[in-house]
């Protein structure tokens, strides 16, 4: 059989395999076969040599005429074959432009948030400034500005977490007040702020604590404030978190920073006072700390305590909400569980 025989029988033969396809990957198959190096028309070119001058080009364009022919069935084949699959996925993945479109949930902010927000307002429409500040923190900011130098035993109740022997995270948002005491012009007025902020303590002792929680510290320095003046605004600020029916009372306590030092108590909001799971059945909740500015507190930021006087309260928002909503594991709220934080949606 002469080559053009043998050219003429594979490319009826091979014509016939691509009709015959009905899958891409068998055409990509017949066109490596059948046009890949190791195939029959590139064994047909091979044998040309055998050919005498006159037949070579002749036999040489046909070869050629019948690769032509053969790539272009396979190119062909292949648009079919993905044509054909393209309408299968179309019809079975039709979507429907009436259905209704999905909808979009919206979130909201973090209870926490929602609550130190809140307490933020009011201390605002009493005319507080809001000051934030720095959380990596000198010891002398931390400690030292607030009567606690080297070595003082109210230390241990904040071990906290040192970058270096001067350089720690702060423990509470005081800082934020002794350098704000020290900036202020007292000619202008009296100092009235809140410094809101996470603070850092290696408390570990049970679920009620957490190494991470919020605090929002207020300051008032003046001439002529007195005790008088801390508990009538607590009372206002209570009454706005827990219900106007809320009443307070102060106990004595000891703070290195503040003199006389007070724990202040608010009645219990869910049972009125009579006693409950709540309060302990005391009738009452402890709910912030304050006192009255020591007065090494006002000296050391230049501050006349024989003619200024102030007040100092700490709140933490983290136990105000554990309160009011009835959680018993601070660490619900760091841990971005949806199923806890949608509870507080459109709070």
């Amino acid at each position: 059989m002469s080559l053009q025989d043998q050219l003429e029988t594979l490319k009826t033969q091979t014509l016939a395999k691509i009709a015959a396809a009905d899958e891409l990957s068998a055409v990509d198959q017949i066109r490596v076969e059948t046009l890949g190096k190791k195939g029959p028309i590139t064994e047909v070119l091979r044998g040309m040599k055998d050919l005498s001058a006159e037949e070579r080009p002749k036999v040489g364009a046909f070869a050629n005429e019948i690769r032509d022919l053969l790539t272009n069935a396979i190119e062909q084949r292949k648009a079919e074959l993905e044509k054909v699959a393209l309408e299968k996925a179309l019809a079975s993945e039709t979507l429907d432009v009436t259905l209704p479109g999905k909808r979009l949930t919206h979130g909201t902010r973090h209870v926490l948030t929602q609550v130190m927000e809140e307490i933020e307002d009011t201390f605002v429409g009493m005319g507080y400034q809001v000051v934030e500040g720095q959380e990596v923190e000198t010891d002398h900011y931390n400690f030292e500005r607030m009567n606690l130098p080297k070595d003082h035993p109210a230390r241990d109740m904040q071990d906290t977490f040192y970058i270096s022997d001067d350089i720690l995270i702060r423990t509470h948002t005081s800082p934020v007040q002794a350098r704000t005491m020290e900036q202020h012009d007292f000619s202008k007025g009296a100092l009235r702020m809140i410094s809101p902020g996470k603070v850092f303590r290696r408390d570990t002792d049970d679920a009620t604590h957490s190494h991470q929680f919020h605090q929002i510290e207020g300051l008032v320095v003046d001439k002529g404030v007195t005790m008088a003046d801390l508990k009538g605004t607590l009372e206002v600020v209570l009454k706005e978190l827990f219900g106007a029916d809320r009443k307070i009372r102060l106990r004595p306590s000891y703070f290195p920073f503040t003199e006389p030092s007070v724990e202040v108590d608010v009645s219990c909001f869910k049972c009125g006072g009579k006693g409950c799971n709540v309060c302990k059945y005391t009738g009452w909740i402890e709910i912030l700390g304050a006192g009255m500015v020591h007065p090494d507190v006002l000296k050391m930021s230049g501050i006349d305590p024989e003619v200024y006087s102030g007040f100092a309260f700490g709140i933490g928002p983290d136990r105000v909400a554990m309160l009011r909503y009835g959680v018993n594991d601070i660490r619900n709220f760091y841990l971005n569980d949806q199923r806890f934080l949608q509870q507080f949606k459109g709070e």
